[in-house]
C-alpha cells in the first residue's frame, strides 16, 4: 500500500514512489497517516500524478474516508467498497490506528464466493460446498445428495401438509370441479413472485443503505402492485371461457392476495434474517417455497368459498 504524512508534498511523494519505497501490495491511492497512526484522508493515484508538485497531500486529498474495523464480516466490507465506488478498503485495529487495506483481488474474491453461497442456497444446497461452486458439482454423487438433501425432506414435509390443504377443501372441489383447474397457475404465480422478492431481498439488504423498513414497505406496495395487475389480466378471459363471473372474480382476488402474501413472506424472511444478524440468504430457496405454496392454497380456497358457496 502507499502510506505517507498528510503534510508531505506531492513531489516528495512522486520520488518516494519512483523509488519502490512505497510499495507494498496495493497502490490505488495514498493513504494519509497522521503522527497518531490515525487516518485522516486518501489521494488517488491519479490525482496524485495529476497534482501540483508543490502542493502538500493534505490539500488533494479525499477525506473522511470510508474505513472498516479489523474482524468486520467480509461480506459488509466488500457492500462498503460498492456503496462508496471504492477498489480499496482502509481497516482499522481496535485502537483506530491505520492497520492496511482490503486490495481489489480480496474484494472480487469475496463478492464471487458471497454469490456462490447465494446461489447454493437459493437451491437448497447444504453450506458444506456452498463456497466452492467446482466441488459441489465434481464431488461424489453420495456427497451430492448429501447436501442437497436436508432441504428437500423438508420440501417433503411441506408438499404433505399442502395435500392435506387441498384434501380439506374436497367438498368444494366436488361442488365445482372448475376451482381445481386454478390451482396450478395460482401457486406458481405466487412462488414466481416471492422468488423475485427473495432475490432482491437476499443481496439487496446487505447492499442498501437505507433502512430496512423503507424497503420493506416498498416491496409490499409493489407486490400489492403486481397483484392487481395479474388479477386484472385473469378477470376478463376466465369470465369469458367459462362464462362464470363469480368464478373470474374468486380467482383474481385469490390471486391478488396470493401474489401480495407471497411478495411479503419472500422478502420478509430474510428481512427478519437481516435484522437478527445472520445472512438473509438463509431465508430464502425451499423454506420460503414451503410457506408461499401452503399460504397461496389457503388463500385460493378460503376465497373461493367466500365468494362462491
Amino acid at each position: 500500500m502507499l502510506r505517507a504524512h498528510p503534510g508531505d508534498t506531492v513531489s516528495q511523494t512522486r520520488a518516494r514512489l519512483a523509488a519502490g519505497d512505497l510499495i507494498l501490495d496495493s497502490a490505488e491511492a495514498v493513504w494519509l497517516v497522521d503522527s497518531d497512526r490515525r487516518l485522516v484522508g486518501a489521494v488517488p493515484l491519479p490525482r496524485l500524478l495529476a497534482a501540483d508538485g508543490a502542493r502538500s497531500l493534505a490539500e488533494i486529498a479525499i477525506a473522511p474516508v470510508p474505513a472498516v474495523e479489523m474482524g468486520m464480516d467480509q461480506e459488509h466490507i466488500a457492500s462498503l467498497a460498492l456503496h462508496h465506488g471504492l477498489s480499496s478498503v482502509a481497516v482499522l485495529d481496535a485502537r483506530g490506528h491505520f492497520a492496511g487495506v482490503v486490495p481489489p483481488q480480496a474484494l472480487l474474491e469475496v463478492l464471487r464466493r458471497e454469490h456462490v453461497e447465494d446461489l447454493h442456497r437459493f437451491a437448497g444446497i447444504g453450506p458444506e460446498e456452498s463456497g466452492r461452486a467446482r466441488e459441489a458439482i465434481e464431488a461424489p454423487p453420495i456427497r451430492r445428495a448429501r447436501d442437497r438433501l436436508p432441504w428437500l425432506l423438508v420440501g417433503l414435509a411441506g408438499s404433505m401438509l399442502a395435500t392435506f390443504i387441498v384434501a380439506g377443501f374436497e367438498a368444494a372441489l366436488e361442488a365445482r370441479v372448475a376451482i381445481a383447474f386454478f390451482v396450478p397457475g395460482i401457486v406458481y404465480l405466487a412462488d414466481a413472485v416471492g422468488t423475485q422478492s427473495e432475490a432482491i431481498a437476499v443481496r439487496g439488504l446487505s447492499l442498501s443503505r437505507l433502512p430496512l423498513a423503507r424497503l420493506l414497505a416498498g416491496e409490499l406496495r409493489t407486490g400489492l402492485l403486481i397483484g392487481i395487475t395479474l388479477a386484472l389480466l385473469v378477470l376478463g378471459p376466465i369470465w369469458w371461457w367459462f362464462g362464470d363471473a363469480d368464478l373470474a372474480v374468486a380467482v383474481a382476488v385469490a390471486l391478488l392476495a396470493a401474489s401480495t402474501c407471497a411478495t411479503t413472506i419472500g422478502f420478509a424472511l430474510p428481512w427478519l434474517l437481516a435484522r437478527s444478524g445472520r445472512d438473509p440468504a438463509f431465508g430464502s430457496g425451499p423454506i420460503a417455497t414451503i410457506i408461499q405454496d401452503m399460504l397461496s392454497l389457503l388463500i385460493y380456497f378460503w376465497t373461493v368459498k367466500a365468494l362462491l358457496f
